[in-house]
């Protein structure tokens, strides 16, 4: 089984050339990001009955959780993970530091051609005829040459 950064390269999707926005700085959303009334949906009043599905690392039926979860919602909250609620506080704390860079600095690390890693429009976006509003960093293994790049005397704690 070939791992998920093998997958990108043996299936590349030319990304480097669409670069996010500078959300920021925009007074209206633009053109390219305007989707057909075709695409709208009407959400319904919210049913206080359903939440976001937690499944349970410790469940035997975890396979079953998982695979109900996702052909309902398309996602699930995670529970008994075993990851402390520090380590957990402390990835959302630098998430919210990369996005909240100015976006000249966040451009530095632009997913490269072909590349897998880095700043960037999700990996579906060719498939949809507009753009998503939408900013994205994806990390597969050690995040710290970005960090470098980003945090030039701070990176060290990405070690």
């Amino acid at each position: 089984m070939s791992t998920l950064l093998e997958a990108y390269k043996n299936n590349p999707v030319q990304l480097h050339h669409l670069i996010p926005l500078d959300f920021p700085s925009l007074r209206a959303v633009p053109e390219s990001h305007v989707w057909p009334e075709s695409y709208n949906f009407r959400l319904s009043p919210p049913d206080e009955n359903l939440s976001i599905p937690i499944v349970d690392l410790k469940d035997p039926n975890i396979a079953d959780n998982i695979g109900r979860a996702c052909q309902t919602w398309g996602i699930f909250q995670v529970t008994n993970h075993g990851l402390p609620s520090g380590l957990l506080e402390d990835v959302e704390y630098e998430a919210r530091r990369l996005f909240s860079l100015p976006v000249e600095q966040k451009r530095k690390v632009l997913r490269s051609p072909g590349g897998a890693t880095g700043y960037g429009c999700a990996r579906i976006t060719p498939f949809f005829p507009k753009f998503m509003w939408h900013e994205g960093f994806t990390i597969m293994g050690s995040s710290v040459d970005h960090a470098r790049v980003l945090w030039p005397h701070g990176y060290k704690r990405f070690w």
